[in-house]
């Protein structure tokens, strides 16, 4: 392929990298810059007669997923809402590999990512401590996202990039001392934030760094058991943050019993009893876990279709969930269309549950299987399948002290996208232009890496 001119390579470099920031603000920007790259990339390689960017078993799988999409979408009951979702979903693959190019002809896009995550994150950490100490006390922090409380997934699906960038970068003394500081506010910052699934996603991909990398190990568990001390305190200090993000999952999903207050007065027959000398509050606790908790009765009350007592994450997506099972087993193999739960949850036929409905069931496989059946459903778990066997081997290299299969740089990216693709959370619709946005910013990166032309490596930029 023929190379850009270095002035036209910074510009677009630049405004690619713009779309981190600008996600702060909304879909439309970052979606307008994805849409127009991927036609300009399109163009570009028709033009110069170079499809060696399309020529890999993860687009060329990803394609065959939006064509059986778009195909699906023409037998849904709503065909223009459903077509709508999956005809120019392709869009996403081709920005991927947009970024491949880009970091093969200039590395120091990688540059102007690294410094982009770090003004967003730095402006998002000033704002959420501020909101947190000067502004109304509130259970969700969302700093400059403002109403749209997505502060917390914003951090937490773009640390594992902005610390793989970190890690092939140059970097001074005072850098890695301001940026170990970042880190442990980013931290305490997320937890804050009262999005729990974000705080998952945290610990899930921090865990998986520390065990499979090899430089700043150490560094990384440090700022971690910093930053869970700091929210150590701040439990202590706000038991409503702390009930949220600790004892309400339990609660909802039915494996523990709520709390219960009573309030009684010297008159009640407690100070009768000898038992209290004044007005006062007893707090009667029923916390304990439900006793007999069988996996085996569980799925039996949902192949039965009966009131369960243990939920799915919560009682609401319980629902969703169940109603997205319904749907699937109606259309097993090709599903109802992307798009097509909003529409078909409120059929009698498949609602079940106290909100059978939503805009989507709230989990990536659960909407794919009742949207796209089992051969939509299929793309989606060839990638965590791969995800799985990478850091399988990644860990089997390391215990065997052979040569690693994975670099420090491509493990953190391999946490973006496993936390992206994480199958045992709550997450959002699938086919929504900002998450599938940030989902795709770290894949890039990461085919760049296994499959760059160069033989050279990333080290220093």
């Amino acid at each position: 392929m023929e190379n850009l001119k270095y002035s036209n390579i910074v510009l677009v470099n630049l405004i690619i990298a713009s779309i981190i920031p600008l996600l702060i603000w909304g879909p439309f920007f970052p979606d307008l810059i994805v849409s127009i790259s991927a036609l300009f990339f399109l163009y570009y390689t028709k033009k110069n007669n170079d499809f060696y960017y399309f020529n890999n078993k993860p687009f060329i799988i990803f394609l065959s997923f939006c064509i059986i999409s778009t195909l699906i979408s023409l037998q849904a009951e709503n065909i223009y809402l459903s077509v709508k979702s999956s005809l120019f979903y392709f869009r996403i693959g081709l920005f991927s590999c947009f970024i491949w190019y880009l970091i093969d002809k200039d590395k120091s896009i990688l540059t102007y990512f690294y410094y982009a995550l770090i003004l967003s994150f730095s402006a998002l950490v000033i704002g959420g401590y501020f909101e947190y100490f000067i502004g109304d006390l509130r259970l969700r922090n969302s700093s400059l996202f403002g109403d749209e409380q997505i502060m917390g997934s914003y951090l937490s699906r773009l640390f594992p990039l902005l610390f793989g960038l970190f890690l092939v970068k140059e970097k001074k003394k005072f850098e890695i001392y301001f940026i170990g500081f970042l880190f442990i506010l980013v931290d305490v910052l997320i937890y804050i934030s009262g999005e729990r699934s974000a705080f998952f996603y945290l610990n899930l991909s921090t865990i998986f760094i520390i065990i499979l990398i090899k430089e700043y190990q150490r560094f990384r568990l440090i700022t971690f058991i910093i930053a869970l001390i700091g929210i150590a305190l701040i439990s202590l200090n706000s038991p409503q943050l702390s009930d949220r993000m600790f004892q309400d999952p339990f609660k909802n999903m039915g494996l523990l019993k709520s709390s219960t207050t009573v309030k009684v007065s010297t008159q009640d027959s407690f100070k009768n009893m000898g038992l209290l000398k004044s007005s006062t509050t007893v707090k009667v606790s029923t916390q304990d876990f439900v006793k007999n908790f069988s996996v085996h009765n569980l799925i039996q009350t949902w192949l039965n279709d009966e009131e369960p007592t243990i939920y799915i994450f919560t009682p609401h997506h319980d629902s969703h969930i169940r109603t997205a099972y319904n749907m699937f087993k109606d259309k097993p193999i090709i599903g109802h269309g992307p798009k097509m739960f909003r529409e078909i949850c409120k059929n009698k036929k498949y609602a079940i549950g106290i909100m059978p409905c939503s805009t989507h069931p709230h989990n990536f496989y659960v909407q794919l299987l009742a949207e796209t059946g089992i051969v939509g459903f299929l793309f989606l778990f060839s990638a965590m399948s791969y995800v799985v066997y990478a850091s399988l081997r990644q860990f089997k290299s390391i215990i065997f002290r052979q040569k690693r299969f994975l670099t420090d740089y491509q493990v953190c990216l391999l946490a973006g996208i496993l936390i992206s693709i994480w199958p045992f959370s709550p997450n959002g619709n699938f086919f929504n232009n900002w998450l599938m946005i940030v989902y795709s910013l770290p894949v890039g990166f990461y085919l760049q890496s296994i499959y760059s032309k160069k033989v050279e490596t990333i080290n220093g930029i």
